[in-house]
């Protein structure tokens, strides 16, 4: 995946805007390419790059490797997408905070399945996916009461609730070698990490960092562990060691930035952004 989006990259980055010693930021895209609802980025095997809402709500779009965007598929008629992630026989996970649904998408067929419903969440958010055992967590934010609840689905699609009353969980991400699981609570600008047991269960919670300002949105790992959180309404990304100590925080263009994925390399991150309806790149020197 290190040739990800090199044609594109070549017109991303001629006028991008510096940033650091370390990193530059420039545009993919046009403005509103995608929707206000712009979320869940994620990339398969191939290079694709994939958000929901693409033109419309309830629509996932793709853009190839070549920078090209088009739609990908379209969500069941009132169902709305959020988070994405992909397994390893490649298939791709939607949360639909709509209908209350984990979809599953055989990504050849473009078929549709229902792998886990649960009437009670919230919404189900953002996911993340167990390199381990390949459970799926998923973070259910009640944005009105600023309350969350956290979610685990096992491979047959059993949902268990791991837990409630929790602030506004949002952001939520396993670490590379799936020992450790970070929550967000984007009101109270808290992040959550837990042990998580051999049977997927989590223990041990204890705070990893909490901010003074502004909220938070996604969040990725890199390779090394490092964890990346988007800074919504701050317009930045904070990068930080396992061991919770800053790395650095990289201002982008946009303010409203909602979630993030890296190319496998870590040369790259793509974050949405909600109020330009587009991505925008972060590459590292």
């Amino acid at each position: 995946m290190a040739v990800f989006f090199i044609s594109a990259l070549m017109f991303l980055f001629q006028g991008c805007s510096g940033n650091s010693d370390d990193a530059v930021v420039g545009d993919m895209l046009e403005e509103w390419t995608f929707t206000k609802g712009i979320e869940g980025p994620a990339i398969d095997s191939m290079g694709n790059l994939y958000a929901v809402n693409f033109a419309e709500q309830g629509t996932i779009g793709i853009v190839s490797p070549d920078g090209t965007a088009s739609l990908f598929l379209k969500l069941p008629e009132g169902s709305v997408g959020n988070g994405i992630r992909f397994d390893k026989e490649g298939y791709m996970y939607i949360a639909d905070y709509k209908g209350h649904n984990i979809f599953k998408v055989d990504a050849a067929s473009l078929e549709i399945e229902v792998f886990a419903h649960e009437e009670t969440m919230n919404q189900p958010n953002d996911i993340a996916i167990s390199p381990v055992t390949e459970f799926l967590y998923a973070s259910d934010p009640n944005w009105r009461d600023s309350t969350g609840k956290l979610w685990m689905i096992d491979r047959s699609g059993n949902v268990l609730l791991l837990e409630e009353n929790m602030g506004t969980t949002n952001g939520i991400e396993v670490s590379p070698d799936g020992r450790l699981l970070y929550v967000n609570e984007s009101i109270q600008r808290n992040v959550w990490v837990y042990d998580i047991t051999e049977d997927g269960l989590l223990s041990n919670k204890r705070l990893f960092v909490k901010f003074s300002d502004f909220g938070m949105d996604g969040m990725r790992c890199d390779s090394e562990g490092n964890l990346y959180i988007t800074r919504h309404g701050k317009g930045t990304v904070a990068i930080f060691t396992p061991d919770g100590r800053l790395l650095n925080e990289i201002a982008l263009k946009g303010k409203l930035c909602s979630n993030i994925v890296l190319s496998s390399d870590d040369k790259f991150a793509y974050i949405t952004m909600a109020d330009r309806g587009s991505f925008e790149v972060i590459k590292f020197r």
